[in-house]
């Protein structure tokens, strides 16, 4: 059934809907600077620490085809592609949306009226089961609130054959701090091993990153019922790493173990952060009574030790919301790129990093002010792209798909 809210896109509309984009070209990156101004026709382009005393190299990112596969929704946190061709999304606010494999669309009936969705917290992260197709196992990452308790905690839940219901199985973790709904994370990224790494906010509270008793300002590594992943620091704790301010992005580089986090950042400086077990990211805002923003993103004189980005944002801040990797040979030069959905700045952000994986060697981007504010990005079997806007007016799920 169509939840009478939402209008939603026939397969016969969306093949109206498919529009090519032009790519803007990259650069190599020293240390700081400036991308500059594109060719007349292409999208423009900037970046605050991405520097121009070295020659550019130009790699061109494949032109991309945008369909749209859901549509009339509101702020659509994360989105989900399963092995049977089906599309999930959930709303930030509440309710689960579909696409099946058969070109329907509709709700998806599901329990949420314990849901807390206030200012950034709702229903955020999705991630399916890695035995998916066995268990019909999804995961979320959502506000709660009942009881007398208010946190956000990761929920399991079964969705049955046809996409029409989604039934809460239980409570994974519990306990991730929320403090007014500001800045409450929330990533999940199924590990092939079938553990799950969880992103979570810093509630905006000045002494929870640096606090290894909070799980806020994390990356949390936990088995899949909510006990620690063999390798923590901590064999009784799920904190994987700390220091961060709003984990949002997480995940694998293709071919290797490296785990990558994608933070949003203060004023300055948002974040690529490759994840070390026990790893401090440096992020302290506790340094004036009150929570201080003006402190660095990664302030290694105040924190010993703190672990540096693998790539910032420089001076101006795009707002990255997410992170995945694209591969497959129509992506050209840029297989294997971290691709990150960027809020404010309404781009995706191509990064392509070097052999060691520990600095960036180019930067480009892509759909550029095309469709708003761009959140979560998820590769799929094919090579293409799932992208949810959040502009809270008639939010898309977009299909973008490399043209070689």
């Amino acid at each position: 059934m169509r939840h009478p809210k939402y209008a939603v896109l026939t397969a016969a509309t969306i093949a109206i809907l498919t529009i090519p984009v032009t790519q803007c070209s990259a650069q190599s990156l020293p240390s700081s600077g400036s991308l500059g101004s594109l060719n007349s026709g292409s999208l423009s382009s900037s970046s605050g620490s991405l520097g121009s005393s070295e020659t550019p190299t130009e790699d061109t990112l494949p032109e991309l085809s945008v369909t749209t596969v859901l549509d009339g929704l509101d702020h659509p946190w994360d989105v989900v592609a399963a092995p049977d061709g089906a599309v999930l999304t959930g709303q930030r606010s509440g309710g689960f949306f579909v696409r099946r494999s058969d070109g329907t669309t509709g709700s998806v009936s599901a329990d949420l009226s314990d849901l807390y969705a206030k200012v950034e917290t709702g229903l955020m992260g999705t991630a399916l089961a890695r035995d998916f197709e066995q268990s019909r196992i999804l995961y979320t990452c959502q506000g709660f609130q009942g009881g007398g308790v208010t946190d956000i905690r990761i929920v399991a839940w079964t969705v049955d054959a046809g996409w029409t219901a989604l039934t809460r199985t239980g409570n994974v973790l519990t306990g991730i701090p929320v403090e007014a709904g500001r800045h409450g994370g929330c990533r999940i990224l199924a590990a092939v091993d079938g553990t799950l790494f969880v992103g979570t906010g810093d509630t905006a509270m000045p002494t929870v990153p640096q606090d290894p008793n909070s799980l806020g300002g994390k990356v949390l590594h936990i088995n899949a019922d909510g006990t620690p992943a063999a390798g923590n620091p901590n064999p009784a704790s799920p904190v994987y790493t700390l220091g961060h301010r709003n984990v949002q992005g997480l995940a694998v580089q293709p071919g290797t173990d490296r785990v990558y986090a994608v933070e949003q950042g203060t004023g300055v400086d948002d974040e690529v952060n490759l994840l070390t077990p026990g790893g401090n990211y440096g992020y302290r805002p506790d340094r004036l009574p009150g929570y201080d923003e003006s402190v660095p993103m990664t302030d290694p004189s105040r924190v010993p030790g703190a672990i540096e980005a693998v790539w910032r944002s420089g001076n101006s801040t795009l707002a990255t919301a997410s992170g995945a990797f694209v591969t497959g040979p129509q992506w050209g030069a840029w297989n294997g790129a971290l691709v990150m959905g960027a809020l404010k700045t309404k781009k995706l952000v191509f990064v392509r990093l070097s052999d060691d994986g520990r600095s960036v060697d180019a930067q480009t981007y892509g759909l550029e002010n095309q469709f708003g504010r761009l959140r979560s990005v998820t590769p799929t079997g094919d090579g293409s792209l799932l992208v949810t806007t959040d502009n809270g007016t008639n939010d898309k799920v977009l299909r973008v798909t490399p043209v070689s």
